[in-house]
């Protein structure tokens, strides 16, 4: 009896944790997604910096640190915008770089709008860690306009690249949570469970654990 009582109490407990978890998710969802959306712009000023400091010289050094300065400065000198935008007009490896910052920052805004506009301006070669973090963006931008079709469209291309710079992982993720925003949950239960089952050890993994337990019983 006193067996079967802790069973049940840690079953409780577990059913609790995850009511507290999706209510917490669905409460916030916009919000941690645009929390999503700052990482990646966190990640687009190292991965861009070490990426083309590998391959050039102390000048070019020079000017991504530039773009570093400027991004981690926006919230306190807005006035960096117009930098920013100076130097994305210029393209080539820099102007890359510094859209991607500058759409992170007008998505973290709210900005939508302009933080498209912004990813519009990076060009589909080379096919890169920008590139591809771009497109990923651009994807979860769309999730947030409640453009589902467009975000899936754009995250199945890069799924179907299987790109060696980008985690798969993230993009199967994504992928889900547009199918499932979309309302096609047996889809989405479909991406969860091939993303738990291929990446079990991951963050993506784990979250698409719990995305699985949510989603099975309403089949």
């Amino acid at each position: 009896m006193k067996r079967q009582f802790k069973k049940q109490l840690k079953e409780d407990e577990f059913v609790s944790g995850m009511t507290w978890f999706m209510h917490f998710m669905k409460t916030w969802e916009r919000e941690l997604i645009i929390a999503g959306v700052a990482a990646l712009g966190i990640a687009a000023l190292f991965i861009g910096f070490q990426f083309l400091r590998s391959r050039q010289n102390a000048r070019d050094s020079r000017e991504v640190g530039e773009i570093m300065d400027l991004r981690a400065d926006l919230a306190k000198t807005p006035a960096n915008v117009t930098k920013l935008e100076q130097f994305a007009a210029k393209g080539g490896k820099f102007g890359r770089v510094a859209a991607l910052n500058l759409a992170t920052y007008w998505i973290e805004q709210g900005q939508l709008d302009k933080g498209q506009a912004a990813l519009a301006g990076i060009k589909d070669a080379p096919k890169d860690f920008i590139y591809y973090q771009a497109q990923d963006l651009a994807a979860q931008t769309a999730v947030l306009k409640g453009d589902y079709d467009k975000a899936l469209a754009i995250l199945t291309k890069i799924e179907a690249d299987n790109p060696k710079e980008y985690l798969q992982d993230a993009i199967l993720f994504h992928k889900a949570e547009a199918l499932e925003k979309k309302g096609s949950a047996a889809e989405a239960l479909a991406v969860y469970k091939k993303l738990q089952d291929g990446y079990a050890q991951t963050y993506y993994g784990y979250d698409a654990s719990l995305k699985v337990k949510k989603l099975e019983p309403a089949k």
